[in-house]
């Protein structure tokens, strides 16, 4: 006997912005959509003579498909929902009082993990004597980017830091002396931190930071996600999580497997058959819900460090930064990995980047196999013109062209330059697929918020602030924010048939949400329930 439940009194979305274009209710039986549409049909009507039928009033609230987030980090959310918060710090003052607060009330912790600070709060400044006297147990502050890590003593000694050598694609700060000064950067982090906080996070601690990722994730409405820097540490907790919660999670993960710069052409081929071999055994067939889609390569820095690769130098000190992965670099580990099937995820931010990822990703991929590139957020036209061409999905996010964090831009990029950032608009015109993502936990992960940005270029931090739009004829309507974070996420996976609209025979992933259909009313909007499957995982 199938189990029907009969979801009416909704707005639920078909794809078009039309206020008339809504459906008025949606049947789900077995966890997948039997029927959406009007409730004066016959076909309805004969739903609701069915026995064991349930009947669900969603109080007029638009429904939507589940979101699914494109590009995440999703046990570093889950980490980083525990750290100390140091997002909104004016100064060093306010970053060592939050420090000092936390420290005096957890005298439990083994180590003190903060997050969100920048740069630019402490003057591009990152050494071990402004946080030393804090506390004698090791402190790892991270970037909000995620691109440094800013160390006390205690912490460089437990990581030995002090005797390695820059690994290849990073940059461990030194004094005159030449001792590690406080800062980690690009791939030291990756390659140093990580590794090192992973090895001494126990499974319990990795598999509590997994569920509070996930809860984080339903109650603003996600039912998936693209985890975009895999590895061995995450997929094992990844695994031990899917055991404990009885052999299937109620969010569906594909995941992209971190290639780093690593010790040389063998050793970055080497990490591609890892993946090719875990993308064999976990897959769209046999494991579709927690899964390998393809590798990712983190191609350039970022452009409030100076460590984006631009085509033209930096305006404020006409300086350059090379590319972490040259082409030389890309191209056999590309023409491998595409080779094998799998998909190749560059992140590449500056302009320089952007051109060398599209470049390779034109030598070696097939359209049909929907390489993507994340972030960019500074394109030359010639290049955002060439990314529906070659069938690339362009993986953005809007989280990051918020006004209220640009502050540097001008002065670092140029007024020229600047009218080039997060040319959205220009993309989906030109063909490429948009799948939004957030970037989590670099940037706030809920994605309404998201897309507000991306509909009206304005800041969804400040909204009170008065701060100009970024390129606002970049911006893109409602209608397809919603699909980009959507349908295009799950087409950016191979995932369409399954999940990211609403249409008979998906799976009943979809979320209520009491608001006003319109760019403007996205800030005030409110997640009512969040489902999978027809099931209800969150009540808001």
């Amino acid at each position: 006997m199938s189990n029907t439940t009969l979801f009416t009194n909704g707005r639920f979305f078909t794809g078009d912005a039309s206020a008339s274009s809504f459906h008025s209710c949606m049947v789900v039986q077995d966890g997948k959509i039997a029927y959406i549409g009007s409730d004066s049909t016959p076909e309805f009507q004969d739903f609701q003579k069915e026995d064991n039928v349930t009947v669900q009033d969603l109080q007029d609230t638009y429904v939507l498909p589940g979101f699914i987030d494109a590009h995440c980090h999703f046990l570093m959310l889950g980490n980083s929902l525990t750290k100390v918060d140091l997002n909104g710090c004016k100064d060093l003052e306010e970053i060592r009082s939050r420090i000092k607060n936390y420290a005096t009330l957890h005298p439990e912790k083994k180590r003190i993990m903060c997050q969100g600070w920048m740069h630019s709060m402490t003057d591009g400044q990152a050494r071990v004597d402004m946080i030393d006297d804090l506390d004698p147990r090791p402190i790892y502050i991270d970037a909000k980017d995620l691109h440094s890590t800013w160390c006390n003593s205690a912490a460089l000694a437990e990581m030995g830091v002090q005797d390695m050598q820059d690994p290849a694609g990073g940059t461990i700060e030194r004094d005159a002396e030449g001792k590690a000064s406080g800062l980690l950067s690009e791939s030291c982090v990756m390659l140093l931190v990580w590794p090192h906080l992973a090895k001494v996070a126990t499974k319990q601690e990795k598999v509590a930071a997994l569920a509070a990722a996930m809860q984080a994730y339903h109650k603003v409405g996600y039912t998936g996600c693209v985890d975009m820097a895999m590895d061995e540490n995450a997929w094992a907790a990844l695994l031990a999580f899917r055991e404990e919660m009885g052999g299937s999670l109620p969010i569906r993960l594909a995941a992209h497997w971190l290639v780093s710069p690593g010790s040389g052409p063998e050793d970055r081929l080497q990490q591609v058959d890892r993946a090719i071999e875990l993308s064999t055994q976990f897959n769209k067939n046999t494991s579709p819900d927690l899964r390998i889609a393809g590798i990712k390569l983190i191609c350039d820095g970022i452009i409030d460090s100076c460590t984006a690769a631009l085509v033209e130098p930096y305006t404020h000190n006409t300086s350059n930064s090379d590319p972490i992965w040259t082409p030389e670099m890309l191209d056999p580990v590309v023409k491998k990995a595409a080779n094998a099937g799998l998909q190749c995820a560059l992140h590449a931010i500056g302009d320089q980047a952007v051109h060398n990822a599209i470049n390779v990703l034109s030598q070696h991929g097939r359209p049909n196999q929907r390489h993507r590139i994340e972030h960019l957020e500074l394109t030359r036209p010639e290049d955002a013109a060439r990314l529906g061409k070659l069938g690339i999905t362009a993986s953005i996010n809007p989280v990051h062209a918020d006004p209220a964090i640009l502050c540097a831009w001008p002065k670092l990029l140029g007024p020229a330059r600047l009218k080039r950032a997060f040319a959205y608009k220009e993309f989906a015109d030109h063909g490429a697929v948009l799948a939004i993502g957030s970037d989590a936990p670099t940037a706030p992960h809920a994605p309404i918020q998201n897309m507000y940005v991306a509909t009206t270029r304005r800041s969804a931090r400040q909204p009170d602030a008065g701060d100009e739009p970024v390129n606002e004829e970049f911006k893109i309507g409602i209608a397809e924010a919603v699909v980009a974070a959507t349908r295009g996420a799950a087409w950016s996976c191979f995932d369409e048939e399954r999940i990211g609209s609403l249409r008979v025979g998906l799976r009943a992933d979809f979320v209520s949400v009491e608001m006003r259909f319109e760019a403007e009313g996205l800030l005030g909007a409110k997640v009512r329930g969040t489902w999978v499957e027809g099931r209800k995982v969150f009540e808001g």
